[in-house]
C-alpha cells in the first residue's frame, strides 16, 4: 500500500493489470496456519478482505459472487436436499444455499477457521445463517473431506475456492473431481468457481477436461460481472453425472421464489449461459 495516497493495489501480472481501492483504515489481520487474512476500511466498498495480498471480497460486491455460486445450481437441480461447500469460509455462499427452504443439510467445510471467524466480525451479514439447524460448520481439508464422503449422499458440491495456488491447488485436479463424483447422486451437480473467462480461459479448458477425467459428462460455464476480481468478469461451471443430462432449470420456481436476491433471477439465469462466441470455441461448445 502507498502510505501516502492509502490505496491499496493488487498486481495481477498475467494480465499486466492492476485493481485499487481508497483505504480508510486497517481493521484486522491474522496469520492463520495456512495463510495472511487482512481486513481494511474502504471509501466507496465497504470492507475489504484480503488473503495474502489478493483480493477475496468487498461489502459492495460479493452478492454477485455469492448468488451466482449457488441459485442456478439450486435451480437447475429438480429437488436438492443435501448440499456440500467446500471452501466458503467467508459464509456467503452458505447464506445463499440455506436461502431454499428445500434445502435440509449444508455443509461447509473450509481449511481455515480464520476465514469464517473474520468474517463474523468483519461481514456479519454473510454469517446471518451460521446459526441455521441446517448448516454444519466445519474446519478441515475439503480434499479429505470429499474423499470420505459417504457414495451418492449429496445433491450439490459447491467448490468455492481461491485461486488454484496455495490451499485451494489440490481443488482443481481429477483425483478431488473423482472423490466429488462418487460423493454425489446420480443426478448430482458440481459447481466450481472457474476464473476469469478472458483472463484465464485456458485454465476453464482445463478444468472441464479434468472433471470429465473423473467420470462427469455435461458442462456449463456461466459468466458474471465480479468487479473486486481481475478483468472485472467472473465464471462458474457446473457438471452433471450424466452425459445427457441437460442445464434445463426450474425457470418458473427461480421466477417465483420465495426470497429476495440483488443480482440473480430467472433471466440472468439465463442469459449467463449465453458465453461469447470466443468463448464457445475455446470450449468446444461451437
Amino acid at each position: 500500500m502507498n502510505a501516502d495516497t492509502q490505496w491499496h493495489y493488487e498486481d495481477f501480472e498475467p494480465t499486466g493489470s492492476a485493481i485499487g481501492y481508497r483505504i480508510t483504515r486497517k481493521l484486522d489481520e491474522v496469520r492463520s496456519p495456512f495463510q495472511h487474512i487482512e481486513i481494511f476500511e474502504t471509501t466507496d466498498w465497504g470492507n475489504l478482505m484480503l488473503i495474502d495480498g489478493a483480493v477475496m471480497l468487498t461489502s459492495r460486491d460479493n452478492f454477485l459472487y455469492h448468488e451466482m455460486m449457488s441459485h442456478p445450481a439450486l435451480f437447475t437441480h429438480a429437488d436438492p436436499k443435501d448440499v456440500v461447500i467446500i471452501g466458503g469460509g467467508d459464509c456467503g455462499t452458505l447464506r445463499e444455499v440455506l436461502r431454499h427452504p428445500g434445502v435440509r443439510s449444508a455443509v461447509q467445510c473450509d481449511i481455515d477457521e480464520q476465514v469464517t471467524r473474520m468474517s463474523e466480525k468483519h461481514f456479519p451479514e454473510l454469517c446471518e445463517s451460521n446459526g441455521d439447524p441446517r448448516a454444519q460448520l466445519l474446519f478441515d481439508d475439503g480434499i479429505a473431506y470429499m474423499k470420505n464422503r459417504e457414495p451418492g449422499s449429496v445433491d450439490i458440491v459447491i467448490v468455492d475456492s481461491t485461486d488454484p495456488v496455495g490451499p485451494a491447488e489440490g481443488l482443481f485436479n481429477k483425483a478431488f473431481y473423482e472423490s466429488c463424483f462418487r460423493a454425489l447422486r446420480e443426478d448430482g451437480i458440481l459447481v466450481q468457481q472457474s476464473e476469469s473467462p478472458l483472463a484465464l480461459l485456458e485454465l476453464i479448458g482445463e478444468m472441464r477436461a479434468e472433471m470429465g477425467k473423473a467420470g462427469f459428462g455435461a458442462f456449463q460455464t456461466l459468466s458474471f460481472p465480479q468487479p473486486c476480481y481481475p478483468t472485472g468478469w467472473w465464471s462458474c461451471t457446473l457438471a452433471r453425472k450424466q452425459a445427457g443430462a441437460g442445464f434445463d432449470f426450474r425457470e418458473q420456481d427461480a421466477r417465483g421464489k420465495e426470497f429476495d436476491t440483488l443480482y440473480y433471477s430467472a433471466d440472468i439465469h439465463r442469459a449467463a449461459a449465453v458465453l461469447p462466441p470466443f468463448v464457445r470455441k475455446a470450449l468446444n461448445e461451437g
